[in-house]
């Protein structure tokens, strides 16, 4: 093997973690912090969610995103900026109240989850490709939704992530390809041992690998204690990787990480199989991104 690898840090996420590792950032400065320094580490990319300085919880307030965006971009440090377009789609059951969800149910329209994406226009934006059980929740993310999602993300020029948490939302992402919504050689992202969707293990990486268009690259990731073993075993398959707190919180049992701790333990396990991590140009370069300067391709 001497591929290249994109190395994504995933910096903090959306989920109830920051009560639980003192190093998920929440603020705006904190989370554009933490990718610098992931970047710094050596990602590639940094997959950004925004929260609530106040609560810790998601914010989809674009305020949030502009100053976590404005500071990456302002600083010294070169990162591909990917920005989550999955907000939103927390549907939570409730016996009372079926139809309408109960507490903590938290939906977006497709418009309003790219509001984000299209007014900041970064490299790269993640779009979930389905629909799924979630813990005890529900992942809402109907197909003509994420139609109308793929459009806009299409017109807006940025390149997006195709997450697919199971099986059936390869099958999905492939319509959308089928059906013109997206441009290029796609990119893929397997997001395994999510409670309940696709396993986090070899045999289920390489059946969704083997399903993906020839043209397709792809990356993958697992959550907590599989963290590291799916980074090596995507790589050693010809793939890209993920890390960082928005998946697993813990750097060994009973240590809980930093972001950029994650990104230099995934370099040295790169490092270990021969392999290095893509320079955020050399991505841009490789994939046809958008440039961060100018807007163009």
């Amino acid at each position: 093997m001497n591929h290249k690898v994109l190395l994504t840090a995933a910096v903090t996420g959306a989920g109830d973690t920051a009560g639980k590792n003192p190093h998920v950032p929440v603020t705006p400065q904190e989370i554009a912090e933490s990718a610098i320094a992931s970047a710094k580490a050596g990602a590639t990319v940094a997959h950004i969610h925004a929260r609530d300085p106040e609560t810790g919880g998601i914010s989809h307030n674009i305020d949030h995103y502009r100053e976590i965006v404005d500071r990456i971009r302002e600083s010294e440090t070169d990162v591909v900026i990917n920005i989550t377009s999955g907000g939103g789609g927390d549907f939570i059951p409730s016996l009372a109240t079926p139809a309408a969800g109960g507490d903590g149910t938290d939906i977006q329209t497709p418009a309003e989850r790219h509001q984000p994406v299209g007014e900041l226009l970064p490299e790269m934006c993640t779009l979930d490709c389905g629909s799924t059980n979630f813990g005890s929740m529900i992942y809402l993310s109907p197909t003509d939704w994420l139609r109308e999602q793929a459009k806009l993300i299409q017109e807006s020029g940025v390149k997006p992530e195709l997450e697919c948490f199971d099986t059936g939302h390869i099958r999905f992402a492939k319509q959308l390809i089928q059906e013109g919504l997206i441009d290029g050689d796609p990119m893929f992202q397997f997001c395994l041992g999510i409670p309940w969707g696709a396993d986090a293990d070899a045999e289920t990486m390489l059946y969704m690998k083997n399903r993906l268009p020839e043209n397709a690259h792809w990356s993958a990731f697992g959550i907590g204690r599989m963290q590291m073993p799916m980074a090596v075993q995507a790589a050693m398959l010809g793939g890209n990787v993920r890390v960082g707190l928005e998946d697993n919180l813990y750097l060994k049992k009973g240590v809980m990480a930093r972001n950029d701790q994650l990104v230099e333990k995934a370099v040295t396990l790169l490092h270990n199989q021969g392999l290095e991590p893509m320079t955020p140009q050399e991505a841009r370069e490789k994939f046809n991104l958008r440039s961060p300067h100018t807007g163009g391709e």
